[in-house]
């Protein structure tokens, strides 16, 4: 009986057999040593405990199976979005008629609506369903203020708002995508229901934390709706702003948070604006020469007048064919190839200034990113690229380090922010 026995089993009187357990209780009277044995028929137990193990596993496997639809969705469904902005955009080129280019603006505002919907559902469904693990890394907070700077100033510029990050020198252990995913969300809140004033991001430094606090001028929120507003799909009725989005912003503000054991607080007053705190642990400050190495962006504007060569590998038809559209009226001389075997001629003749751009999910077994290590491998030079993915997040996690003179776009892409990129890139 002292044995480990992971199942034992007892007989009743009738000759049947039943999963037992049999408790020992050793006692004594008076010079005698006994040992009191109680035995339970522990069926209905064990019964319970299978049902327990089987729903886990079917749980297990549903989650498994929703992780491959994410994984599957976070490029296929935003295909088709990114040739019917690119589209949009090239008609808003082509199109002269007043009439025609109000319709096609209100298509735009259309195509951003459904663009913010679709990733507000895939973030908050792979959050939720267990399928990020946080990757850890030095990552400088400087660094991460001018990404934003770059992403959020020409929204703030048009609302005329003061877009404002304080000077740092921080360098922190964190998970790169997720803390970016995190304040990326709490800055577009805060440019959303702010029309005039400002939105500041500040930092400060306590015993037991940095906390960084995003302010703005905006509507505020009523103290009675302050609990809820982290709740998915819940938004505070308009206060002087239109209604944007379907509320998951601060929800997977709310679990980005928890997957990196952050704290968020909010402090806000009506009509005065609204301040979001963010509580880092103080453990997971790093020294500043963990910092990362920061690139040194020369980001200049072109007139129209030169233009460099691109060429672009997109396996996708509709989607290559609305790239290469806009790209031509851009005033870019743009080849395009649909599978890599067509792009390797073409990337042959790649000389200084020409950028490669490519999807980063390939038909085959190669990547984007395969594509770009091999033609650098054969140029002896850092070609300069642009990949293009429809999950940035998980395409991210498997690029560990930074890649120089590469940038990463998330589909269906800004084209604002693409024709960026391709000047920044070219040094046109």
């Amino acid at each position: 009986m002292g044995a480990r026995i992971s199942d034992l089993f007892a007989r009743r009187a009738d000759g049947s057999e039943f999963p037992a357990g049999i408790r020992l209780s050793p006692f004594r009277d008076g010079d005698q040593s006994y040992v009191a044995a109680a035995i339970r028929d522990m069926t209905e137990r064990r019964s319970i405990s299978d049902a327990l193990v089987a729903a886990r596993e079917e749980a297990d496997r549903a989650n498994r199976a929703k992780s491959r639809f994410l994984a599957t969705a976070s490029h296929d469904l935003r295909q088709p979005l990114q040739a019917i902005r690119l589209i949009n955009a090239s008609m808003q080129k082509l199109t002269q008629a007043p009439e025609l280019s109000d319709l096609v603006r209100h298509q735009e505002a259309a195509i951003d609506s459904a663009t913010r919907l679709l990733n507000a559902l895939l973030d908050i469904s792979r959050l939720e369903s267990g399928a990020v693990d946080p990757q850890l890394s030095p990552v400088s907070l400087a660094a991460a203020f001018d990404d934003l700077a770059r992403e959020f100033e020409p929204v703030a510029a048009a609302k005329d708002l003061q877009l404002g990050f304080t000077d740092t020198q921080i360098v922190m252990s964190t998970d790169r995508t997720l803390f970016t995913q995190l304040l990326q969300n709490l800055v577009g809140n805060a440019l959303k229901y702010t029309e005039q004033g400002y939105v500041r991001i500040s930092q400060a430094i306590d015993p037991d934390a940095l906390v960084l606090k995003i302010e703005d001028s905006g509507v505020g929120i009523p103290a009675d709706k302050l609990e809820r507003i982290f709740d998915e799909y819940y938004q505070i009725g308009p206060q002087g702003t239109q209604r944007v989005g379907v509320g998951l912003g601060l929800a997977i503000v709310r679990e980005v948070s928890r997957l990196l054991g952050y704290s968020v607080a909010v402090a806000s007053t009506l009509g005065e604006g609204t301040c979001v705190s963010v509580r880092i642990p103080r453990h997971r400050l790093l020294s500043e020469t963990e910092a990362p190495v920061r690139e040194d962006y020369d980001i200049s504007t072109s007139n129209g007048a030169s233009r460099c060569r691109l060429v672009l590998l997109e396996d996708n038809d509709s989607v290559r064919m609305a790239t290469e559209l806009f790209l031509t009226l851009e005033g870019f001389e743009t080849r395009t190839a649909a599978t890599v075997a067509d792009a390797e001629s073409l990337l042959v003749d790649m000389q200084a200034g020409d950028v490669f751009i490519a999807d980063y999910h390939l038909d085959g077994k190669l990547t984007g990113l395969d594509v770009l290590q091999q033609l650098r491998s054969q140029q002896g030079r850092d070609v300069p690229a642009i990949l293009l993915t429809g999950d940035l997040q998980s395409m991210m996690r498997v690029v560990k380090t930074s890649i120089p003179n590469c940038r990463f776009l998330s589909k269906p892409v800004d084209t604002k922010a693409l024709v960026s990129a391709i000047t920044e890139l070219s040094g046109t």
